[in-house]
């Protein structure tokens, strides 16, 4: 009845105008406060624009507080600019009614041209695109110079960003209004989550944040087979960060003690010829106790085939917190990266082993 619901919220403007503005008497689901002073009083907003660029695992961490955002603006419309290597982890959630893409591949292939008046065009056109959607409220999630400029670029009269140590860059001189959290040193789940607290509205989120489509779920159910759930191990992680990898020879080790406990393990990949040539190495020296898992072409397909398995194995990554947003339980290994900030979402089990690694 939601999914419907805000389907008519999104194809009816007079069903959004009758319930534009913040829901009253929404509370928070947690008895201990995010940010140190939210705002007395939560803004009206028919039209919101969410700025999270970057990793898609930065992107996926946002998903609890963009749908708590939905929770409180039933009726507005509820944009979402992100980049497009990330946009396939927010398009098909029912409670978003849009995905906006910064043109950054092509822009940055203009400028490695040395087309500059053609950047420079292309970018001005983006804009005013934006503009013409006149938004009354944005929520920057990733608060640097970047993301600060796109927001005022947007025209919206209310700004919100964090102020420092989270906001970075001076993104807070762009901002009509800054969060400040009562902590330092949080997950990127409770900061985001700080950011809708600010607002007045709590931070009780909309059931399942990350929704999995019917059509993938029955589709990623059949390349399965019947039964018992598997354990999916995950070992790769984005091309910038090898740094969060473990090596072939430990993975293998995992995947060949589980076999011996009748569990049946599968290695999922993402779609580089690097991390197909890490699964197959890892299923090679497990010796027959795992498996490739069905490819899957995207973040929906992924999510597909995560909320099937009864554990997860893997690194700081964003497969980990996709895994974890669907409810499936996770064993996450960190490296140098900080334990605290890339903490698993706080609604799944789960447990986090720690390397410590003289980078730390």
């Amino acid at each position: 009845m939601r999914e419907k619901r805000i389907a008519a919220y999104a194809n009816d403007p007079s069903a959004r105008a009758a319930t534009a503005g913040p829901r009253k008497g929404f509370v928070s689901s947690s008895a201990v406060s995010i940010c140190a002073r939210p705002l007395p009083h939560p803004p009206e907003a028919d039209r919101i624009l969410l700025i999270r660029l970057g990793a898609v695992g930065d992107v996926v961490r946002t998903l609890p507080a963009a749908s708590a955002l939905r929770a409180a603006y039933p009726g507005a419309h509820i944009a979402w600019l992100v980049e497009p290597a990330s946009r396939s982890a927010v398009e098909g959630q029912p409670w978003l009614d849009e995905v906006l893409v910064f043109p950054r591949g092509d822009l940055e292939q203009a400028l490695r041209r040395g087309r500059l008046a053609r950047a420079a065009a292309e970018l001005l056109r983006w804009i005013r695109r934006l503009r013409r959607r006149r938004f009354d409220l944005v929520l920057d999630f990733h608060s640097i110079a970047k993301s600060a400029l796109l927001a005022r670029a947007s025209g919206a009269p209310v700004r919100i960003g964090y102020a420092r140590p989270y906001g970075r860059e001076g993104s807070w001189w762009l901002a009509t209004a800054r969060a400040r959290l009562r902590s330092p040193h949080v997950s990127r789940f409770v900061r985001n989550l700080g950011l809708v607290e600010f607002l007045g509205l709590g931070v009780a989120p909309y059931p399942a944040p990350l929704r999995v489509d019917p059509a993938l779920r029955r589709r990623l159910a059949e390349a399965l087979g019947d039964g018992s759930p598997p354990i999916v191990i995950h070992p790769g992680t984005s091309a910038a960060t090898p740094h969060k990898r473990w090596g072939v020879a430990g993975w293998a080790a995992v995947a060949s003690a589980l076999g011996a406990e009748g569990q049946r393990v599968l290695v999922s990949h993402g779609r580089s010829p690097a991390e197909h040539a890490t699964a197959e190495a890892i299923v090679a020296a497990a010796g027959g106790a795992a498996e490739r898992a069905p490819e899957t072409a995207g973040l929906g397909e992924l999510a597909a085939l995560l909320e099937r398995a009864r554990l997860f194995l893997g690194s700081d990554s964003g497969p980990l917190h996709v895994a974890s947003l669907v409810g499936t339980p996770v064993v996450q290994l960190i490296g140098p990266t900080d334990p605290v900030e890339n903490a698993p979402h706080p609604g799944t089990p789960s447990r986090t082993v720690r390397v410590p690694v003289a980078c730390s």
